[in-house]
């Protein structure tokens, strides 16, 4: 590297000079910086000098130390793959909504509304006591420790801020493959390296010796995992947690997004990891917009996230919350829960049984999505879009498994799966071929 790069005395001013060398592009992503003994006598200054500067750049997640690499200029932060767009006319079995008429209804009118407003002031708790009652009745019964709850602005928000408590750029944390594909651009965002650690019908396949010893974090979702609608197994967590136990600096990170619609038991409840975060969504059951979810997990974890939540946004709404605890207690008292699990349960195992009959075997698992692999991604989406049905390509879903497709089933009912599955089959029996 030229001075021209570099310059300075100072830990400070080596990395003001490589900040600026980087928003000029004089420095591009990938570029590797000199040994830190290189440098330091190009500019004659102590090597501790030019170690300090990299670890300021380390820190601002703009540089990557990479073993045998050396330290490394970063990319830019990956983006969201762009939505999908739904063509007019197509049965929306890709974009993962939930079905709106299992949602509840706000009752009580005007009267239910200035009861929300009532809680809106500074003074108020942080975190509303009703949604608070809510939340520990539920994590009772699913035998979690609730001594202390956080409450957050929707699981990525708690995810987000556990990593940045936890984890630093260039960490790696494992994660499930296929996995949610904003958990991986949040990754990208924060500078953290994803490890692909793949499922099957048991969930979070148990990785090799070694393979958790050099990461910082662990997310999987413990049931009803999306795309594939696995849950973990008592047997499969019990071989996990053996690894576990001996990183006791492991952050394990359980994205329970189903929650309170699922009907598998939690695997990991009576036996948790030394270090743990359980985050829980209202979104499912009572709606997307409903920004709110819950997290449990070790104190001095969950004091951390408190503590940098209070310095932004400070609290989630309180009519929000209260709005999330008053739906939620209404569907919990008029069995509307159990109904709204059991409504999409049925049209799972419909499906399953009518791909079944026609030699097509898939796992029966819980959840709003389906996975089925393919060999052919694109001919599969394209011709169930000639048959009037809207997939999701795996694509976005996948970083080193085998081709798949994604079908949701909130905008399906029973009495769709034959027809569903009858044109699923001619799909996957459908090859593609090259049009030039």
């Amino acid at each position: 590297m030229s001075l021209l790069y570099a310059h300075g005395k100072t830990a400070a001013d080596i990395a003001d000079s490589l900040l600026d060398s980087l928003r000029s592009g004089a420095l591009q992503p990938g570029d590797a910086l000199p040994a830190v003994r290189t440098l330091a006598q190009q500019l004659a200054v102590n090597p501790n000098t030019v170690a300090a500067a990299y670890a300021r750049l380390r820190d601002a997640g703009r540089v990557v130390t990479d073993g045998r690499r050396g330290t490394r200029v970063v990319g830019a932060p990956a983006r969201m793959a762009q939505a999908y767009a739904v063509p007019t006319g197509l049965r929306d079995l890709a974009s993962g909504n939930v079905d709106a008429s299992l949602l509840p209804q706000l009752q009580g009118g005007a009267a239910a509304w200035a009861a929300l407003a009532s809680s809106a002031s500074y003074e108020a708790p942080a975190d509303l006591p009703a949604l608070q009652a809510e939340a520990r009745q539920w994590l009772m019964a699913q035998g979690l420790p609730c001594d202390e709850i956080g409450v957050f602005s929707g699981t990525l928000d708690a995810v987000e801020r556990a990593l940045r408590v936890h984890a630093h750029p260039g960490d790696r944390v494992a994660v499930e493959d296929p996995c949610w594909p904003p958990l991986v651009a949040l990754m990208h965002s924060l500078r953290l390296k994803p490890v692909p650690l793949p499922v099957d019908g048991e969930g979070l396949c148990v990785p090799d010796a070694g393979v958790l010893q050099g990461c910082a974090a662990l997310v999987l979702t413990p049931r009803a995992h999306n795309p594939t609608g696995a849950a973990i197994s008592p047997a499969r967590w019990k071989a996990l947690r053996r690894q576990l136990q001996a990183l006791p600096r492991l952050l394990v990170v359980l994205d329970d997004h189903w929650g309170p619609l699922s009907a598998a038991p939690l695997a990991m409840a009576a036996s948790l990891p030394p270090l743990w975060l359980h985050v829980v969504s209202v979104s499912k059951f009572l709606g997307p917009d409903l920004r709110v979810a819950l997290a449990m997990g070790t104190p001095a974890l969950l004091q951390a996230l408190r503590a940098q939540q209070a310095l932004g946004p400070r609290w989630v709404s309180r009519i929000l919350q209260g709005l999330a605890a008053g739906l939620w207690r209404q569907m919990r008292e008029g069995s509307a829960l159990a109904q709204a699990g059991g409504s999409y349960a049925a049209r799972r195992q419909a499906l399953v049984q009518a791909l079944a009959a026609q030699q097509v075997v898939l796992a029966p698992g819980e959840g709003l999505h389906m996975w089925l692999p393919v060999a052919d991604e694109a001919a599969v989406v394209q011709s169930m879009a000639s048959r009037g049905w809207a997939v999701q390509a795996g694509t976005p879903l996948r970083l080193a498994s085998a081709p798949a497709v994604r079908v949701s089933l909130g905008e399906c009912r029973p009495t769709d799966m034959p027809r569903l599955a009858a044109d699923l089959v001619q799909a996957l029996r459908t090859p593609g071929r090259a049009v030039f």
